[in-house]
């Protein structure tokens, strides 16, 4: 087929219902009435990795640079979740597509990492909220997305990218014997508008007699027709692998469609005995926002295989029945009663004793300050999935600082403004411009509004009573992954360099 250039009328999206609202406003898939609107996970939640526990399901996602990471959220009804834990507190290099499973009484997590070399990580715990122990190193230096399997005669084992496989010890706390290559992907046409083949995150459900290994191919980002879901099967987790006649069982075909390069899927049951797929996609025009979680419901066909119904995702799904809703997710806005690193904020790249830096008094964050600007200076970063969104904070610096909030995407791409005692800086294309002068001083409430990729800012200095407009806008729909690799987002945050400590208060943030 034909596909329309994307930013032509003819590729615009199609009208979709909106979502609910819950804390600061922010979209919710719920609607309260029995269905759901995707995304599941609004943001920057990519390879998913789902975990049902009797009642409970737990769920994380890749954090790259982002630490305190893993971020482990749970929930009774697969729609609603809430934040437990941070899982991941030593930097190891940027985390890629975990695996979260339990065997006998234990948890364990799975951990690629790119990082010099680049391996995988295994860290467990006795009960899921930790304490987690610390990264042991799998020396697992050309593969990544392990997903963890548990043979029909107990053998554990790490299935890998590629069609690749390692066994695990008894314990799952090393590898036991060399990388095997155990099957080799279903291939699409040759015509197809991909990334790359890339077979990768591979999860083993075993249900029915069959143990079935899904994984996905066409890469995760580029062309939005480019990532998929494939399934093959075996009798037995030695194989031989049978491709799935249906293969794709997931794909993006036209960007007119709400969801761009969906895949990387992992198969759950409901609370009611139903079955769902978690995977993740970019959202039409929202490069900006990541990989947002996706949740589809899956029918198992006469013949042993199965499909996703949910089609391209833009409309209501009714929910799985049963379960206890939570209140889903968690307020952004931050009073600085306590320091909720991890869960809420996380350092860009922290150096070891980065956690240092912050802590709080009186209901403010005091960060002492580093480097000379963002660039350097391992800002906070919060999630934030909505298309539009206003954040602000009462900043004060002490002489020879410069503080400030950001729209960060890594070290090379981000924008904001900042300020000393004298004189603004501007950040854009992750570059340090203007200097116009600063009539507020060392104290001024500042405010960013990214409004669908319009993003204006505010200051004031009798606390939010009076605004001045800032004379510089900026535009910044490409700061994106296809724009700067890395598979990250644009995130919202505040950052403190120069010298001395910069304290922030009253931090609100809101969805528009």
């Amino acid at each position: 087929m034909t596909i329309p250039a994307i930013g032509t009328a003819e590729a615009a999206p199609a009208k979709v219902p909106d979502w609910k609202r819950g804390f600061d406003n922010q979209r919710i898939a719920d609607l309260g009435n029995g269905k759901f609107l995707n995304p599941l996970m609004a943001g920057d939640h990519p390879d998913p990795t789902i975990l049902k526990d009797g009642a409970d399901y737990y769920m994380t996602f890749s954090t790259f640079d982002s630490y305190p990471g893993l971020v482990i959220w749970h929930s009774r009804d697969l729609v609603n979740w809430q934040p437990v834990t941070a899982a991941l507190q030593k930097n190891i290099g940027s985390v890629w597509a975990p695996e979260l499973c339990k065997v006998g009484s234990r948890y364990y997590l799975y951990v690629p990492v790119k990082a010099s070399p680049n391996t995988s990580y295994v860290l467990w715990a006795d009960k899921i909220e930790g304490p987690w122990s610390e990264p042991i190193d799998l020396v697992l230096p050309n593969h990544i997305d392990p997903g963890h399997a548990v043979g029909e005669d107990g053998s554990r084992w790490l299935f890998l990218s590629g069609g690749d496989r390692i066994r695990l010890s008894d314990d799952g706390l090393k590898t036991v014997g060399e990388v095997e290559h155990v099957y080799d992907p279903w291939r699409y046409p040759s015509d197809w508008i991909v990334e790359g083949f890339s077979p990768e995150g591979p999860k083993i459900l075993r249900h029915g007699g069959y143990f079935y290994l899904i994984t996905a191919v066409g890469g995760t980002a580029g062309p939005p027709t480019g990532h998929m879901v494939i399934a093959a099967r075996s009798k037995s987790i030695h194989g031989p692998w049978e491709d799935c006649p249906a293969n794709p069982i997931v794909r993006t075909t036209d960007i007119r469609e709400k969801w761009w390069s969906r895949g990387h899927a992992t198969l759950v049951e409901g609370p009611d005995g139903s079955w769902w797929s978690v995977y993740h996609g970019f959202e039409n025009g929202y490069w900006t926002l990541g990989r947002q979680a996706l949740l589809d419901p899956v029918e198992w066909t006469k013949d042993g295989w199965f499909r996703m119904k949910g089609g391209d995702l833009s409309q209501p799904i009714a929910k799985p029945k049963g379960g206890t809703a939570v209140t889903h997710g968690m307020k952004l806005s931050d009073d600085f009663a306590t320091l909720d690193l991890g869960r809420k904020w996380n350092f860009f790249q922290p150096r070891p004793d980065e956690a240092r830096r912050a802590s709080v008094s009186g209901n403010t964050l005091i960060l002492e300050a580093s480097g000379k600007a963002p660039v350097d200076s391992s800002p906070l970063l919060l999630i934030a999935g909505d298309q539009a969104y206003r954040f602000e904070c009462d900043i004060e610096i002490e002489e020879g600082g410069v503080a400030g909030l950001v729209l960060f995407y890594d070290k090379q791409l981000y924008c904001g403004l900042g300020f000393d005692e004298k004189r603004f800086v501007t950040h854009q294309y992750g570059i340090e411009r203007g200097r116009p002068a600063n009539p507020h001083g060392r104290s001024m409430r500042m405010r960013v509004t990214n409004d669908r990729h319009i993003v204006t800012y505010d200051t004031s200095s009798d606390g939010g009573a009076t605004w001045r407009r800032f004379d510089r806008g900026m535009e910044v729909s490409g700061y994106h992954h296809n724009v700067r690799g890395g598979f990250l987002m644009l995130r919202p945050g505040l950052y403190s360099a120069g010298a001395g400590k910069a304290r922030f208060r009253n931090f609100t943030f809101k969805a528009l």
